[in-house]
Parts: C-alpha cells; sequence; structure tokens
C-alpha cells in the first residue's frame, strides 16, 4: 500500500508540472517572450516524470499489475490531465474490494 500511496502523491505532483508547463510556461515563451519558464518548469517535469517512472515501477511490480494496467498508468502521463483521471483507478485500488 505504501508504494500505492507514493505513486498517486508522484503521479499527482507530475500531471500538475505537465498542465503547468503545457499551459503557462509555454504561453509565457512564445506569447511574452520569457523562455525560462520553459527551462526551469521544463526541468522540474522532467525530474518529475523520471520520478513517476520509478515510482510506477515500484508499485507495478509490488502489486502485480500487468502490462496492461501498466500501459495505461504510463500513457496517462502522456497526455495533459491523464494523471488526474488515473488517479480515480488509484483511489480504487486503495479502498480495496466494496
Amino acid at each position: 500500500m505504501k508504494e500505492l500511496r507514493r505513486f498517486r502523491r508522484v503521479a499527482f505532483v507530475e500531471g500538475l508540472s505537465f498542465v503547468v508547463l503545457l499551459f503557462l510556461a509555454m504561453p509565457l515563451k512564445y506569447w511574452a517572450g520569457f523562455p525560462i519558464a520553459v527551462r526551469l518548469v521544463g526541468s522540474a517535469h522532467g525530474l518529475l516524470f523520471v520520478a513517476f517512472i520509478w515510482s510506477l515501477f515500484e508499485v507495478a511490480v509490488e502489486r502485480g499489475w500487468p502490462a496492461r494496467r501498466w500501459g495505461v498508468a504510463l500513457l496517462s502521463s502522456l497526455v495533459p490531465f491523464g494523471t488526474f483521471v488515473l488517479d480515480g483507478s488509484l483511489k480504487r485500488e486503495l479502498a480495496g474490494p466494496t
């Protein structure tokens, strides 16, 4: 359970950094001529993406996730707001069978 809770936190922060990169830093770079925003947010997002992959590996091994579940989780990190959608299924998994 510890790995799943950690993965939820990492996925949330990684997803948030992706949204900030796309919808704040990129417009600041191209519309306001402020390229440092992409460099700063992009670097943070890159580090968080690596943490996401590492945490995904840990939780998938610990929970015995099938390859399809790994793939869905990985794809969620590549789509804006995807990790927020993924969080619903992670929350249900944490709650256990009802």
